[in-house]
């Protein structure tokens, strides 16, 4: 079986980050300044967010870049 690709994983991450901060995937969205469908498709690999995005991502979770990133 292939492993995941890069969107998949990433938007695990993502999940996964958000969780920890006990935020609803709506209150994120919000947060970051995404329609709650936008994020439900960058958490489930369905869209392939921009480097401007993912640094807007990085900011509402309190956490680096290369944090963020580490292990995909």
């Amino acid at each position: 079986m292939p492993s995941p690709s890069l969107r998949h994983r990433f938007g695990h991450r993502i999940r996964e980050l958000r969780l920890a901060t006990g935020m609803t995937q709506e209150a994120f969205a919000d947060r970051c300044g995404f329609a709650r469908t936008y994020m439900s498709r960058i958490e489930t690999g369905g869209a392939n967010p921009s480097l401007d995005a993912i640094q807007v991502l990085a900011d509402a979770l309190g956490t680096s870049l290369s944090k963020m990133l580490e292990g995909l």
